[in-house]
Order: structure tokens, then sequence, then C-alpha cells
């Protein structure tokens, strides 16, 4: 059984911070559950683009308000507390946070919790940070 505080991990190094938003990944790879968990928090008025082509995400607002845009198709939908989106597609898609939103996020493949966002907005395949060890 994994059993993780999420106020005792945002002091290590499971707790990712940028001057725009924090991700706290509550589960990764290494935990072998087959995906990953994460809070997420995006600070009020931030915008972001993500195309995760090597992973899905699925991801539950908690609190805030905002907006995510299919960038295939630029249909935009209302995020706030009880709405889930799941990027089944690889979605390339915008973000935006018009209030602080918190978020709890999936991935599969699981995240290591090494990714860094590359220019594209997305994170490189399992294998490809497998061969940088």
């Amino acid at each position: 059984m994994i059993v993780r505080d999420y106020n005792e991990l945002k002091n290590t190094d499971r707790h990712i911070a940028d001057a725009e938003w924090t991700s706290t990944r509550m589960l990764l790879a290494d935990d072998s559950m087959g995906f990953s968990f994460h809070i997420t928090v995006l600070q009020a008025g931030s915008e972001h683009t993500f195309h995760y082509k090597h992973h899905f995400e699925s991801v539950y607002c908690m609190k805030g308000k905002g907006s995510i845009t299919d960038l295939a198709t630029g249909e935009t939908h209302q995020i706030h507390p009880g709405v889930m989106y799941a990027l089944n597609l690889n979605d390339k898609h915008t973000l935006r946070a018009d209030e602080e939103l918190h978020m709890a996020c999936c991935f599969n493949p699981p995240v290591t919790g090494t990714e860094v966002h590359r220019e594209d907005g997305s994170y490189a395949p399992a294998e490809e940070l497998e061969n940088q060890s």
C-alpha cells in the first residue's frame, strides 16, 4: 500500500514549481501503478499550451475556473469544479486559468518526475528518458 501526504510532498523533489504552475507528483513511474497522479495548481491569469504526444492525460478540476481549447478543432470548454477532461487523442490544447485552478491529473504511461515540457509542449517518450540515464 502506498500512502502519501500532499502537504509533506510539497517540500520534496516530487514538487515541481514554475512561475505559473506547480505540480506535486503523488505517484510516479517508479511506484509501478501503471499511471502517475499529480496535483497541479495553475496561477490565475496564466495560459499554457501542451501537446502530450506520448502520454494520455485525464484531469479533474477541484477548485477554480478556466477553459481548455482543443487546438485541432478550436472548440473551447469551460473548466470549473466537477469538470473532467481526457486527452484521449493526445490532443494539443491551451489551458487558461481565469482563477487559480487546482487540478488532479493522471498520466499514462506514467511520468518519471524528471520530465520537462519541451518547446512543442510535450514530454519526451519514456524510452527516450531511459536512454539518457
